[in-house]
């Protein structure tokens, strides 16, 4: 076992002291265990944060938020492996806002180095440091780490679980523990007496939990198969609840009109919205208004009614004046050089310059299911329901709306129809701690209309990329890649805890600085724009437009090489990192990129190495009767061990498709200081009728687990723009591409 995974063995188990002896105090505090959140009742068992074995049966609690990507189906899979489980039996539960459930991946993003590149002392560093997640309340669904964080720990869990109710059988028994072996939810005794696991419980609860050695690949039952979605029967029964179906008894319904240039309130009249038919109350937030009704719809209509004067924007009141200050920043010291390789700022003797400036604008986050929250003040007691990636966020701003301490706040996370990061925001949860503040004993849901929706996102943030580049000999000598954008993370990391985030913004340049090519002379600077639009975390975030700035000028570099597009990137990959030189030739045999095309048919390929995985993709359109279809999708990718390919492949799809729509058709403008679009005949994205074929092809060759629910972004859109360079001869140098090749189906 690496040792990333022996401090995984040595901290996970509740009540355990990480670093033994530690002389630093710093170290102790970040080592210690949370408590155990579980509070089971007579005659069951809370084994560990994970396990809870009750007479009729086992419920696994896996505490990541489930908006549509499978994470708690893999979750409960690294569990029920090692604790024996028969799947058709297995049952989940969220489980409460607790610091035992932080995510110990997202702290390790932060390491210095490319991450293609890191090794395994790095990965346990990663492992040692990720531990202070649960100082800061990380409770995170996000960046794709749901399962970097699990791999080992959740297994654990399992493992543990199963020793503990052997030891308990067989001091039933008075036999050995190791004569046992456990089956389908049961302890197998040597004479054949099994015991299920129920009748166990009290008597598994008094053993300590050990952390025993972990099964190997070769013997896995469920991991690395396909497995029946657990989701997936209530869904599609209507028995799923979601945070819109949360109906405790006396519910009143409440939509929110908040100012769409995203600042306060001179004044408003509620008169007109208490005028309507079912309007009962209007409630003042501070800087936003809530309109209280019988139901959901008259509630909206209220919102709408109201008349407010609003406060002027924080920032440039239109498109153009935002981008002037963003490319303003160029003009100021970079906030990051992290890759800085040879001299990038001299021209290499004998070769041929290229340059090329890239745009992208701001993007919604636009989920299906509209934001929205319920919740309820009952004397010194807060419960919000709602679909959050961050329930421990929502505790905090509970408890800080309210009075109350952090304890008497229950965050109850339910299913929800689609994130990609913006149901980690705080936004949402706060005013409707804020609203049941103003009615106490009340349970109200507070829900946002589209429009209020798309107008109070955090965007991903517009970038400006300037490249500047060399060839010589048929590859590439230089590379001098600029990028000026907004910091999601100073932002986000500011909402989430408070805290200002200083130093190099990583996020900001990645899929640029980690790009995995070996040019001699390569730099990347990053520079921050000062400005107030509010931004965030978007699905693949930074990488989700310096992929297409790094992808779309390597196909630049490969024509001024006088190169094929593929062989190009193979050349500068292969003794860089074999791992992603693989998926490349994957992608190229996925795709048939060396059989002759049809007329009228353009490929592109692209690349990305984000969020620890490798992801190549190939793009194929056609042109007919005037019109450019996208027509084929090849993907290949390794996330290393793959847990469920059902759902590594489902997340590369949709993935894609994400990238795709916002490629086509997606963009954020501004004019008065407000977003313009407001809903998805101005936000539009792909259609069935309009999404292409897909073929995905999975690779395991790296020995680290890498994410799946956002790598599949990154590479779309550049893929497109190189395969419509291909078929017309055209540059695609902005996104989106709509206005420029208006042929686009």
């Amino acid at each position: 076992m690496s040792r990333a995974g022996r401090i995984a063995r040595r901290s996970f188990l509740v009540g355990s002291v990480a670093i033994a002896g530690g002389a630093a105090f710093g170290a102790w505090f970040i080592g210690r265990e949370a408590p155990n959140p579980l509070r089971p009742g007579a005659g069951e068992a809370a084994l560990g944060p994970f396990v809870l074995v009750t007479r009729e049966g086992v419920t696994l609690i896996t505490p990541r938020a489930e908006m549509g990507q499978g994470t708690q189906t893999t979750l409960a899979a690294l569990i029920a492996e090692e604790l024996d489980l028969a799947w058709q039996e297995v049952r989940i539960d969220h489980g409460p806002a607790a610091r035992a459930y932080y995510n110990a991946a997202l702290l390790a993003e932060g390491l210095p180095g490319k991450g293609y590149d890191r090794s395994d002392a790095m990965h346990a560093l990663g492992e040692w440091l990720g531990q202070a997640g649960k100082v800061f309340d990380l409770q995170v669904t996000g960046g794709s780490t749901a399962m970097r964080d699990a791999y080992v720990k959740y297994r654990l869990a399992g493992a543990a679980a199963r020793e503990a109710l052997k030891a308990a059988a067989a001091r039933r028994l008075g036999v050995d523990a190791a004569t046992l072996s456990t089956e389908a939810g049961r302890v197998i005794a040597p004479d054949g007496t099994a015991i299920p696991y129920g009748e166990l419980a009290e008597a598994a609860a008094a053993e300590r939990l050990r952390a025993p050695d972990l099964r190997p690949a070769s013997e896995w039952r469920l991991l690395g198969r396909a497995l029946p979605r657990l989701d997936m029967p209530a869904k599609s029964t209507g028995r799923a609840v979601f945070s819109l179906d949360v109906r405790p008894e006396g519910l009143k319904f409440a939509a929110i009109r908040a100012n769409p240039m995203r600042a306060g309130i001179v004044s408003f009249d509620p008169a007109p919205a208490l005028a309507l038919p079912g309007v009962e109350r209007v409630v003042d937030l501070g800087d936003a208004v809530a309109v209280v009704a019988s139901n959901t719809w008259f509630a909206l209509q209220g919102a709408e009614a109201l008349a407010v004067e609003w406060e002027g924007a924080p920032y440039p009141p239109d498109t153009g004046s935002i981008l002037a200050r963003i490319e303003a920043a160029f003009e100021s010291d970079p906030n990051s050089t992290l890759r800085d390789d040879g001299d990038a700022a001299a021209l290499p003797a004998g070769a041929t310059e290229v340059a090329a400036d890239y745009a992208v604008p701001y993007l919604a986050h636009a989920a299906m299911e509209p934001l929205n929250a319920t919740a309820l003040l009952q004397g010194d007691r807060l419960t919000i329901w709602t679909g959050t990636q961050g329930p421990m966020f929502a505790k905090k701003v509970g408890a800080a709306e309210t009075g109350l301490a952090p304890e008497n706040v229950d965050v109850v996370t339910t299913l929800m129809g689609g994130a990609f990061g913006r149901r980690g925001e705080v936004d949402f949860p706060r005013y409707a701690a804020r609203l049941a503040a103003a009615m106490p004993g009340t349970p109200v849901q507070l829900v946002w209309s589209r429009s209020e929706d798309m107008r109070q996102d955090f965007y991903r943030p517009a970038a400006l990329a300037r490249m500047r580049g060399a060839v010589a000999d048929g590859r590439a000598v230089l590379l001098d890649a600029q990028v000026a954008t907004q910091s999601a993370a100073q932002q986000g990391m500011k909402r989430w805890t408070g805290l200002a985030m200083g130093g190099p913004d990583k996020g900001a340049v990645d899929a640029l600085f980690n790009a995995p090519y070996r040019i001699a002379n390569h730099r990347v600077r990053g520079y921050l724009a000062d400005l107030a639009v509010p931004v965030g975390f978007w699905r693949s975030v930074g990488a989700s437009h310096n992929a297409f700035f790094q992808e779309c000028f390597m196909d630049e570099l490969a024509a001024a090489a006088g190169r094929d597009p593929l062989d190009f990137r193979l050349a500068h990959m292969e003794d860089e990192f074999p791992v992603g030189a693989a998926v490349l030739r994957a992608v190229r045999e996925l795709s048939g990129w060396d059989a002759p095309k049809a007329p009228g048919t353009g490929r592109g390929v692209a690349f990305c190495y984000s969020f620890g995985t490798s992801v190549a993709m190939v793009v194929e359109v056609r042109e007919a009767g005037g019109r450019i279809r996208l027509d084929r999708v090849a993907i290949a990718c390794d996330a290393g061990p793959a847990l469920d390919p059902g759902i590594i492949e489902a997340q590369m799809v949709g993935g894609a498709i994400y990238g795709l729509s916002a490629a086509l058709d997606e963009a954020i403008t501004f004019a008065g200081g407000a977003a313009e679009q407001e809903n998805f005949p101005d936000y539009d994205a792909l259609r069935m009728s309009g999404t292409p074929a897909f073929a995905v092809r999975i690779l395991s060759a790296q020995p680290h687990v890498g994410g799946v629910g956002e790598p599949g972004t990154p590479p779309a859109a550049p893929a497109l723009a190189n395969a419509l360079f291909d078929l017309s001869g055209q540059r695609a140098r902005r996104l989106p591409l709509r206005p420029d090749f208006p042929t686009l189906a």
